[in-house]
Formats: structure tokens, sequence, C-alpha cells
């Protein structure tokens, strides 16, 4: 079976891996021409994206732009880009990106995905690298991804080996990989004390004449609650301290006033859009 690392360092069956749509498995013997040219708007596969995954150590920095939340079933970090799917509030409608917004590591690293390969026979020809067990993760690329050309500005492949450009992009899906692991733990950190609470997304609304109506529930998330943390005995939170938990911790309870940002910019863009 064929599976693909995900943010927390898991795996995902082929066909259910955000962004991704047209997976095969990079090889010299398919792809010996072909590379990724720069385009305009390489990032414009966002638009269809609300949430895109995180690393704990992306927190800090992706703190300052948008909420950070976790998945109610699978607990993984999630930015929240937008408010629902199909709509992301940081693509301009052009597809470009906002400069000033931190773009996580899950999306930077397309094109390229590892996947690992279990009990299957290796692909003639496929970049190969190991996983640190019996598996062999193999890179694959997105072959519907649009900045991927047959007369490329940074080639796959250079003679019979991989470029730097296919060997750089190798070296940050295994950095990614690590990653990954570091925040399963914090996961599972958070999950021994106890600490995830599960909070209702809603939507404020309004009356006819202007009063506040019941807001509207869309969905619902993980946090991690101030008030567990808070009850947390001392020698327990200067434990998590030490271990570098709580800048985390705190980067995303910090990162959830952002709520009133997100909700602006998707106003603004239902305000744009021309009624069908």
């Amino acid at each position: 079976m064929a599976t693909a690392q995900g943010a927390q360092g898991g795996q995902q069956t082929l066909g259910k891996i955000l962004f991704y749509r047209q997976l095969e498995p990079l090889s010299i013997d398919k792809h010996r021409g072909l590379g990724v040219s720069q385009v305009a708007n390489p990032f414009a596969f966002l638009a269809d994206t609300h949430l895109v995954p995180l690393t704990v150590d992306e927190f800090g920095l992706a703190a300052v732009c948008y909420p950070i939340i976790f998945d109610s079933q699978s607990k993984t970090p999630l930015a929240v880009m937008g408010l629902r799917a199909g709509m992301n509030v940081f693509l301009g409608a052009d597809g470009s990106l906002d400069p000033e917004v931190y773009l996580p590591a899950f999306a930077r690293r397309y094109p390229f995905l590892p996947i690992v390969q279990n009990g299957q026979q290796q692909q003639a020809g496929a970049v190969a690298g190991a996983t640190g067990n019996e598996d062999r993760a193999f890179v694959c690329i997105d072959r519907s991804a649009k900045m991927l050309s047959s007369n490329p500005e940074l080639p796959f492949f250079d003679g019979e080996k991989p470029s730097k450009y296919t060997q750089d992009a190798i070296n940050f899906c295994r950095e990614f990989d690590a990653l990954g692991r570091r925040t399963q733990e914090f996961v599972k950190l958070m999950d021994q004390h106890d600490l995830f609470e599960l909070t209702p997304l809603a939507l404020p609304r309004a009356k006819a004449d202007g009063t506040p109506d019941e807001p509207q529930k869309i969905g619902e998330f993980l946090r991690i609650s101030e008030t567990k943390l808070n009850a947390l005995p001392k020698e327990t939170y200067l434990e998590l301290r030490d271990r570098g938990v709580t800048a985390v911790m705190h980067a995303h309870l910090l990162s959830l006033a952002l709520w009133p940002k997100i909700l602006s910019r998707a106003a603004r863009i239902q305000a744009s859009t021309p009624l069908s």
C-alpha cells in the first residue's frame, strides 16, 4: 500500500492528500526532461483550501498571521486561512498570495511529496531515500502542477542523477518529516495532560433591524484550554516549559485573537463577489 507522510509524520492514503491531484513517483525514466519554471502566482493551488496543516516549529511565525487550531478528530494543527472550503482569504482573485502571510511548510514543499511504500517493489528509476525503518520513502511529484515544464529553468535531473534542485527538495521533505514527528510528540503531551477542549466555531449574525441574532454554528475545533493550563501543578508546568512546550502553547493561544481578521477578510471577499 502506498501512503504519504502527513503533517504529524503519520500517513495518508494516496488520493486523499491536500493539494495533490496527480501524484507520480519521480523517475528518471519517466521525468528525465521535466522540471519547474517560474509561473505567475505559484501558490494559486491554495484557493480551494481554508485549513492548512502546520508543524509546531512554525507556530511562532504563523501565530501573527492567522488562528491556529487543532482538528477535532486527528488533532493535527491547522492554519486557518478561511472560513469554508473554496475561500482562502489570503489569496487575491488572480491567485496571488498575500506577501505578508506566512506560508506553511506543508504548502512550500509542493509539488514534491514523500511517499512510503510498504512492502512494494521499487519502480524502475524512482528517486528513493531511507525512512529510518524497513520502509522506503519515494519522492513523488504532482504531475498536474502548473509550474512543471518540459523546458524547465530548474530540471529534476542532471544527467543520470537528481539535480541540486531535486536534492534540496528531498532534504526539505526529510526535514519536514522530522518536524512532523515533533508535532506528534507535542499533541501526545497535550493529550497526556488533558489540555484540549472542544470549541464551537460560530459566525456572528444580525437581524434585519441590525440587532444581534443567534450566531451561526459552522463547525467545531480543538484548542488548548487556558483554564486547564492554569490548573496544572507548578512542577508539571515547569517541566513543559523546560521542554519548550509552553512557548508553543502560548503562540497558539495568542493566535486565536486573530479570528476577527479572518472574518473581516471573508466579509470583504463576500462583498466583492458578484451575485450569480
